[in-house]
């Protein structure tokens, strides 16, 4: 009995509340000191779609999804986010009992918290030596070990320590009727048997007040450390982007008030880009993930986050300067003198975020798509783009060739836009103005209708349209390009002029349903044009293709015992989501499909987005060549995509191994009309 009488005099001494008063303080100023800094950014109203928010939360959150796509650092953070969740818990409810005298800690929630407690709180502990292993062991290329990382795992470390340790002691002087239920303490009690209670007393008062120390130091470090995204990776996942994948922000020309176009200073960006640069952990999924990086270029999504974490601080510094010396000016002038001057801010584009850097991006979303925590790259990096290109500074020269071509011809190639349809009319396909009863719209874009490769893909889709008794037209030289490598490119203006001839001109003809085969033209006449009023229904040939076959159109004969591997098209994979119908379509003939090592929501890009395809390689290996190389090494007779920026760079990719690799690059469509032998 004496024990216990110590013990609970230890933890109702006052100092205790004096301790965790000060910590509080330090975490309520933490947080309000990162608060202001995301206040530097621009309103953007994130507060929408509730229940999704909830359910992203609990699924991306709770559950770790996307965490745990990676096994090893999945499960780590899985025991020490629940090791925690349940430790905290128990916490809350001995201090309710406690210290606000509800005798709750009791019963079956005695029994409950103390096994709970006890299993979790092993968890959490195998959760952090799995941490420090990988970090400090293994120590992935991916990871940059800072300090705050090392202080962080220690940290953790010995709370969870003590706390068993602490617990084993007080079970050691004070034995429980209920004790197997903290079987840890239990076991390590075991160990202090031998001990008098008095000497146990004042182990378990130092231990007490060291453990105690800790959680304190724990509190107040809580937002000027890493350990803030416990806090703030949930909260990103309330507030991630759910409207449509990829879509950049309009520009309105007509604003007279904007004094510029894009994003060329930090404080020009939203609220929740900057509070993306806290959110982010620094885990490096993001950089493991970029074709930029992995084939050598400078870009890395992570270190471009935290390159404008550090700009963001300094503009947090700078604009808190101004308010001291003016404070300091209410007294003497000799006070204000004593102010440091503050250091002029560096350029956001050049000094802080290399240019090389937002040229390098193939906006393939792969990034996005691997950050556990959300955070939002690619329209960053569009908007500082859109501030180089608009706003008239250097840009690369093939860029700026790329866009006279557009004006002039409609084209990137500068080819005479008034040959558009000559190509289509040598396979008898009319014109929406020759058959205005037409019951789709087959959009062929540029590549389809003009490049030589492209048009054999060209010839293959309306062969199968043609055998299914599809009543389809073109819009023919009507036709411009869709506009969006101007648009990934940063030239916004160039853009909305594309789309808005394109728009004009469809919603002359009434057209309700468009086919493209061509994801960027998919991705934006189907979740951009609506942005300028323009709305239709819009449909990948994979899509169509497969409906055809699944209906009984398009009786695809089968090509059983040829093998097959997919490449996924960024823009129809990460930005739309198409990941199973065109192995469906490919299936359907009787082709094995041979998976390459990144596929799917890994699939790696072909190098040609974002505009990349009109621009030189600066510097690096060449993404396409790296992708080509998996491809050749799934040992497949051919290899298919649904895109013909994929279909030229890896056809070219192919060609240049030096194995001499004899796989044939093909379009799902060109794969179909071979299965129905219409060649």
């Amino acid at each position: 009995m004496a024990g216990r009488q110590i013990y609970w005099n230890i933890e109702g001494h006052s100092w205790l509340y004096l301790l965790f008063i000060i910590a509080i303080g330090f975490f309520v100023y933490g947080v309000y000191r990162r608060l202001s800094l995301w206040r530097l950014g621009r309103p953007d109203n994130r507060w929408c779609s509730i229940r999704e928010a909830i359910r992203d939360s609990i699924v991306y959150g709770f559950r770790h999804k996307r965490l745990l796509q990676e096994p090893y650092p999945g499960r780590m953070h899985l025991f020490l986010f629940w090791g925690f969740a349940f430790l905290f818990m128990a916490t809350v409810t001995v201090a309710i009992h406690a210290d606000l005298g509800l005798p709750i800690y009791q019963g079956f929630l005695y029994m409950f918290v103390k096994f709970s407690a006890n299993l979790f709180g092993l968890l959490a502990l195998a959760g952090v030596v799995l941490a420090a292993w990988r970090r400090y062991v293994e120590n992935p290329p991916g990871l940059d070990n800072q300090a705050d990382d090392a202080v962080t795992i220690w940290l953790i470390f010995s709370i969870l320590l003590t706390g068993f340790f602490l617990q084993a002691v007080r079970m050691a002087a004070v034995p429980e009727p209920l004790a197997s239920w903290a079987f840890a303490g239990k076991w390590l009690a075991v160990l202090l048997a031998g001990f008098d209670s008095s000497f146990l007393a004042t182990i378990h008062q130092f231990l007490w007040w060291f453990h105690a120390g800790l959680v304190m130091i724990f509190f107040g470090y809580f937002p000027y450390s890493k350990l803030f995204h416990i806090l703030l990776v949930p909260l990103n996942h309330f507030l991630r982007k759910r409207s449509d994948t990829g879509v950049p922000e309009p520009i309105n020309f007509d604003d007279e008030s904007l004094e510029s176009y894009g994003k060329g200073k930090l404080a020009e960006f939203s609220w929740k880009t900057l509070f993306d640069t806290d959110v982010c952990v620094r885990c490096g999924r993001c950089q493991d993930h970029c074709p930029a990086f992995a084939s050598g270029k400078h870009l890395s999504p992570k270190s471009m986050t935290q390159a404008l974490k550090s700009h963001m601080e300094e503009l947090g510094k700078a604009q808190a300067a101004p308010k001291k010396q003016i404070t300091a000016g209410e007294r003497e002038t000799a006070a204000a003198v004593e102010v440091s001057p503050v250091p002029a801010l560096r350029t956001l584009i050049g000094e802080v975020v290399a240019e090389e850097d937002l040229w390098s991006c193939t906006t393939c979303r792969s990034c996005e798509q691997q950050c556990p925590a959300f955070v939002e790259h690619v329209d960053n990096i569009v908007e500082m783009r859109r501030n180089i290109v608009l706003m008239e500074k250097p840009f690369p020269p093939e860029a700026a060739h790329a866009f006279r071509n557009l004006e002039r011809n409609g084209n990137p190639w500068g080819i005479g836009s008034s040959t558009r349809a000559e190509f289509f009319k040598s396979l008898g396909v009319l014109t929406y103005e020759e058959n205005p009863a037409a019951d789709i719209l087959y959009w062929p874009g540029c590549f389809g209708a003009f490049d030589a490769r492209s048009q054999k893909v060209s010839r293959s889709l309306v062969r199968l349209l043609q055998t299914a008794k599809i009543n389809f037209a073109i819009l023919g030289n009507e036709e411009k390009c869709c506009g969006d490598s101007a648009r990934r490119l940063g030239n916004e203006y160039l853009y909305s002029m594309l789309a808005q001839e394109n728009i004009a001109v469809l919603k002359g003809y009434g057209v309700k349903k468009i086919l493209t085969q061509c994801p960027h033209c998919f991705q934006v006449l189907k979740k951009e044009y609506p942005q300028l009023d323009g709305r239709f229904a819009v449909v990948h040939h994979t899509e169509y293709l497969l409906e055809l076959v699944k209906t009984g159109k398009l009786p695809a004969n089968s090509l059983a015992g040829k093998t097959v591997t997919y490449h996924d098209s960024c823009y129809l994979g990460r930005y739309n989501q198409l990941y199973t119908q065109p192995r469906e379509l490919l299936a359907s003939v009787g082709l094995t499909l041979r998976e390459m090592t990144r596929s799917g929501e890994k699939g790696f890009c072909c190098g040609a987005g974002g505009g990349r395809m009109w621009l030189e390689e600066s510097s690096g290996k060449a993404i396409n060549r790296i992708r080509a190389q998996e491809a050749a090494a799934v040992n497949a007779e051919m290899a298919a995509t649904a895109c013909p920026f994929c279909l030229t760079m890896l056809g070219e990719g192919i060609a240049s191994l030096e194995s001499k690799a004899t796989m044939a690059t093909l379009d799902i469509a060109e794969i179909l009309e071979q299965a129905l032998d219409l060649r």
